[in-house]
């Protein structure tokens, strides 16, 4: 049997950057304060429902906080409702959660691990997504085995405060610098977000303008998702790039 038979089939290009038009980045930050006064308690899992709802093409849930045993309870919770709704679940940063909990991929950055290695340990074709801050990362995220490449900070963000903001020509280099498709992250608003259209992007990544206010976020997300279509490229522009 030839190993093109026994290789899990990877996602195309063209798949992952469909789905990177709008991904919605979890932080449960919000609803654990929102919770200290609501009548209803918000879930995670609603909060993920309400952003697909509301236009969000792509879930990346991170916890940063989380031990693994709670992280993978987590991510099977919101796997539930992204494969019901046919969205892809990313984890941020941990592999054993990617696996484990049977998620769509995983996304990583520049500290966790040599890319190569972790693509390796996907051994079901999940997609993978490097961090990079620069178009030399890009490539060597590309040619390591990513599939896409977040790219950082667009704006001043109070998520990270260790990453500089980037210029909208090294949106634009970093971009043309791969074959893989490119999305922007880093204090994004469907105020700001327009600022990124003609960089070459397939979408862009947003936390806290998708989950700040909890009881609004189907709404945040629809102005972002409309946000979002004057960023990313059309069809006929990721085919002959």
């Amino acid at each position: 049997m030839c190993s093109d038979e026994i290789t899990p089939k990877r996602a195309s290009r063209e798949a992952v950057a469909k789905a990177l038009k709008l991904c919605a980045v979890t932080d449960r930050f919000w609803i654990e304060r929102a919770n200290q006064t609501a009548a209803k308690p918000f879930t995670i899992e609603d909060q993920v429902a309400e952003a697909i709802a509301g236009g969000a093409t792509m879930i990346q849930i991170r916890e940063k906080d989380a031990d693994t045993r709670e992280f993978v309870e987590l991510a099977r919770k919101v796997r539930e409702v992204t494969e019901k709704l046919g969205i892809p679940l990313i984890v941020n940063d941990s592999l054993e959660v990617a696996i484990v909990s049977g998620a769509a991929g995983l996304h990583v950055g520049q500290d966790d691990g040599a890319v190569a290695r972790i693509r390796a340990r996907l051994a079901n074709g999940e997609i993978l997504g490097v961090s990079v801050h620069t178009a030399r990362e890009a490539r060597e995220a590309e040619l390591a085995g990513a599939d896409y490449v977040g790219v950082g900070a667009a704006f001043p963000t109070g998520s990270k405060d260790d990453v500089s903001v980037l210029s909208l020509e090294a949106f634009r280099e970093i971009a043309e610098a791969v074959s893989i498709p490119a999305v922007a992250i880093g204090g994004i608003t469907a105020e700001n977000a327009h600022l990124l259209a003609g960089c070459g992007l397939a979408g862009i990544a947003a936390i806290s303008a998708v989950f700040a206010e909890p009881d609004r976020v189907r709404v945040a997300t629809e102005r972002l998702a409309a946000a979002a279509s004057m960023v990313a490229p059309s069809p006929a522009h990721r085919e002959t790039k």
